[in-house]
């Protein structure tokens, strides 16, 4: 340690400017279309109680954009270089005004943050601080975001030691929506080469218990491989366990829970492209919930979206999607499909976008999920109140164009 922080002082000492700075980086994603119910009106979107996420294509309800830039502004004579950046995002549901207030909407700023990067201290790792995303590892056809660091908080990120490299952060509030301000410390390590085209990382969050009288302080650990050239793609296998507001895997989870809460996951999910016209991605989850106070679940839900581009910027897309939980009340299951046309001005793989798709969804639910969404989510698509009041399927036909560009 007391090299490093020697190494980082020589750092600092740097300072010389050069001339060259990186001209302003402009990046972003957005989301947008309209939709309606075949029963009539606006789009209502399918959702299972007690699941984490839902299979989005053709079943997304909201007008959703980030714009991020960023900008290198030192660029130092040890090769090291300091940089801002900055993210609004905004967001809003079907069928309300684009005021971007109250109920129509918000617009916010997840991202606002500095960086020193390519430290030779750190042999090339990076000093941060602010609020960022960080570490955020996502199953893209159901936008579950299974293993998400990210914070207010100020970090080293991939010290680079004996082939591996180490992060540690600390932080006190996971986004603008955490009500209490909680001290979380991320550790994570990187690189272990497992197999050819394989490598491996494993993090452990601590969550220190807040002045609250309530409050517990928790734990959680992640372990996941990745790998690489898999049928053209790439394999993610996680296992993860957390307690307390451990349970939360990565973000801060409800810090009332002690101990005796308890969360095992299992993700496998992977994404191929056999040829240059069919690709896809498939994802498996399952999670199991213990508590002392009779609110057991199990959560297991299973998708597959295949594409096959009949030509190079035309490709036919359906998504499967099945959830379905274990819990006081009854076994709630949720299946879901979606048949979508899409045009691809990039081309014809899975990852090509901009995509505008035209789409039709279909989703079948049974009475434990209805009973539950009644109590849990009324108003939804799946409770007697929503939409589709007492039947039990439902379905939504609409446009939807999808972009991104870095």
């Amino acid at each position: 340690m007391k090299t490093i922080i020697t190494r980082m002082a020589a750092s600092c000492m740097c300072l010389a400017v050069s001339s060259s700075i990186s001209a302003l980086e402009f990046t972003g994603y957005m989301r947008s279309g309209i939709g309606a119910s075949m029963q009539g009106g606006g789009q209502s979107c399918f959702q299972l109680p007690g699941a984490e996420s839902r299979y989005r294509l053709g079943n997304e309800c909201e007008q959703y954009a980030e714009l991020e830039l960023r900008q290198d502004v030192l660029s130092m004579d040890d090769g090291s270089v300091l940089s801002v950046g900055g993210m609004a995002s905004f967001f809003n549901e079907y069928d309300r005004s684009f005021e971007f207030q109250g109920e129509n909407g918000a617009v916010r700023m997840p991202q606002l943050y500095g960086t020193w990067a390519n430290l030779p201290s750190l042999n090339g790792g990076s000093l941060w601080a602010g609020r960022r995303y960080y570490k955020r590892n996502d199953i893209n056809i159901s936008d579950f975001y299974y293993w998400n660091q990210s914070a207010t908080g100020v970090g080293i990120e991939d010290f680079s030691l004996g082939g591996l490299n180490y992060s540690y952060a600390v932080s006190r509030k996971d986004n603008l929506y955490q009500e209490r301000y909680v001290t979380r410390q991320d550790f994570n390590i990187s690189g272990f080469e497992t197999n050819p085209n394989g490598k491996a990382e494993i993090g452990f969050s601590y969550i220190n218990k807040s002045s609250a009288s309530d409050a517990h302080a928790g734990w959680s650990v992640t372990a996941q491989h990745e790998q690489r050239q898999f049928f053209g793609g790439v394999n993610k296998f996680a296992l993860q366990y957390g307690e307390g507001p451990g349970t939360g895997l990565g973000f801060t989870g409800n810090v009332r829970l002690d101990d005796s809460s308890k969360r095992y996951r299992l993700v496998e999910f992977f994404d191929w492209q056999t040829t240059s016209r069919f690709g896809g991605q498939a994802a498996f989850v399952y999670q199991k919930d213990v508590s002392q106070q009779g609110r057991d679940q199990n959560w297991i839900s299973l998708g597959l979206r295949p594409t096959y581009a009949i030509l190079e910027q035309f490709k036919l897309i359906a998504e499967l999607g099945h959830d379905r939980v274990e819990a006081p009340g009854g076994t709630r299951k949720l299946s879901k499909v979606t048949f979508a046309p899409t045009w691809s001005p990039k081309g014809s793989q899975f990852w090509a976008r901009p995509e505008l798709r035209l789409y039709y969804t279909y989703a079948r639910w049974n009475a434990a999920a209805q009973r539950a969404a009644n109590t849990l989510a009324q108003g939804s698509a799946l409770s007697h109140t929503g939409k589709f009041g007492s039947a039990r399927h439902g379905a939504n036909l609409g446009l939807q164009v999808e972009y991104w560009w870095n």
